[in-house]
């Protein structure tokens, strides 16, 4: 059951970061660009901020990570050799 649970979570996020992905690259390409000009000044800006859309694609990317790891942090092991 829990597990279930997390498959469903795991592919909910996942569908999200396509999502995501899918709104970086339209916001990339010529028409995620808007053009305003009043006079001898124009602005172009995006229509939203691409900064907050890679930031959810990395926290996305870390939660995916989590979820499929077991929760399990890697551990670091290292080995000392000694000359007796």
């Amino acid at each position: 059951m829990v597990n279930d649970k997390k498959q469903i979570t795991i592919e909910n996020k996942k569908a999200r970061l396509e999502m995501y992905y899918t709104r970086e690259i339209f916001m990339l390409s010529p028409e995620g660009v808007r053009g305003y000009g009043m006079g001898s000044r124009n602005l172009h800006r995006y229509e939203t901020a691409l900064r907050d859309i890679q930031a959810m694609i990395k926290k996305l990317e870390d939660e995916i990570g989590e979820l499929e790891s077991d929760g399990k942090p890697r551990r670091a092991v290292a080995v000392v050799p000694r000359d007796w």
